[in-house]
């Protein structure tokens, strides 16, 4: 990709050239390394990734940088709540609170992918928090 494009910029500064136009060859090679360095960037942070497990007795946080860097939180899921905190003209955070600690989730996520996360984290941990227990012997027995 940054060869064709290196390329097709570079044949347009030529035939500028080419044409008696040279100031314009000064501004493609800018142009050019504008473009590639905003790539390379942009390729770089989509190496960033986060992962949210909850488990039956955790949340196990997983975040690795830009740069390959891994680092691992481990949360207890018993008495652990997800609150999303609104912010007047900015994206709410995602926060998980248990007993004075706190994390924040989901930096990167816009505001309606922050919502759906936290009623769903919500809902995830108020079943597990809550189980339906099925006994086949506590049902009423029916008579025909």
């Amino acid at each position: 990709m940054a060869a064709l494009i290196s390329v097709l910029v570079l044949a347009v500064g030529i035939r500028f050239w080419a044409i008696g136009i040279w100031p314009v060859l000064p501004f493609c090679v800018a142009e050019t390394v504008l473009v590639l360095t905003m790539l390379y960037l942009n390729t770089r942070q989509a190496r960033a990734r986060e992962s949210i497990r909850l488990h039956e007795d955790t949340l196990r946080v997983v975040r690795t940088d830009p740069r390959g860097r891994r680092r691992e939180t481990v949360i207890p899921s018993a008495w652990l709540s997800v609150a999303l905190e609104e912010r007047a003209g900015r994206v709410p955070r995602l926060v998980a609170r248990r007993r004075g600690h706190e994390e924040e989730l989901a930096h990167a996520l816009g505001a309606r992918e922050k919502r759906d996360l936290a009623d769903r984290l919500s809902q995830a941990l108020h079943r597990a928090h809550n189980p339906i227990f099925d006994n086949p012997q506590l049902r009423e027995r029916r008579v025909s």
